[in-house]
């Protein structure tokens, strides 16, 4: 009996070591998570990242993004989409994680379940296929937002895909996208994640000679309008959120690009 005793005292113990040193190394690793998270990677170009007026800005190998708390998402996600980023990799889609780099806490996917909204991608994951880490990233959870299943999967993946056929056109484009975030907006789930009325997308091109912007405002609805109705002036989005997209362009530049609609600068059929 003695000896079955000390020996169950063993078994505890071990497990209790083998699950402390689990423990630490979970903590070693979200703290070099939030750490990577708080890091200008080599490949972010800073140039075209908009303000933030929550002051918490994250850095991800394939996208930056700037979370707002009281919200429970991003009030924007900035990325360089490169021509050589284009690509038709198929990687296994993997499962939702919570974003350990937001310091405040991301919201958890579980809030959208039975929530009739779908978990939207603000940097799409047909954009970061160039890399299986860059694709897993994008489903973070400080990465989507609500969004009607038929927007999502009809004009809002429309807008997407031509992103992407400017991306080749172009060589490249910076892409900025969100919720406009404001107050008195439904909220799903235990976290209250907020479910924005209305998104948008601003695009800037630089690399195909004239610097040309456009933006996007839409509704968080079904739409089968073209694409050329959501395009607005950068300036009334930018009023819209509070967020000055493109604070480091030269002041005569970006008044200019924000201020005026040039539709015809883009090409929306071949």
């Amino acid at each position: 009996m003695k000896r079955k005793t000390t020996y169950t005292l063993l078994a505890v113990i071990l497990v209790i070591i083998v699950y402390g040193y689990e423990h630490i190394l979970k903590v070693e690793e979200q703290a070099e998570i939030v750490k990577e998270g708080a890091t200008i990677k080599p490949n972010t170009n800073e140039y075209f990242l908009p303000t933030s007026t929550t002051g918490q800005v994250i850095h991800h190998d394939g996208y930056s993004l700037s979370y707002n708390e009281a919200y429970e998402q991003a009030e924007w996600v900035a990325y360089e989409l490169k021509k050589t980023h284009l690509s038709k990799s198929n990687f296994d889609r993997p499962y939702f994680e919570i974003d350990d780099a937001v310091k405040t806490g991301a919201a958890s996917w579980r809030n959208y379940k039975n929530s009739g909204y779908g978990r939207g991608h603000l940097c799409p994951a047909g954009d970061k296929r160039y890399s299986k880490q860059a694709y897993d990233e994008t489903f973070l959870t400080s990465n989507i937002s609500p969004q009607d299943h038929d927007f999502n999967a009809g004009v809002w993946n429309t807008l997407e895909q031509k992103v992407r056929y400017w991306a080749s056109k172009y060589n490249g484009v910076f892409v900025v996208t969100g919720g406009v975030l404001q107050l008195g907006l439904k909220t799903i789930g235990t976290e209250n994640v907020a479910v924005p009325e209305y998104f948008y997308k601003v695009i800037i091109d630089v690399n195909s000679g004239e610097p040309k912007m456009i933006g996007f405002l839409m509704p968080n609805q079904s739409s089968n309008k073209p694409l050329y109705d959501f395009v607005v002036k950068v300036d009334t989005i930018e009023k819209l959120t509070g967020i000055d997209f493109f604070p480091q362009l030269d002041d005569g530049i970006e008044k200019k690009l924000e201020s005026e609609i040039h539709i015809s600068d883009w090409i929306f059929t071949d």
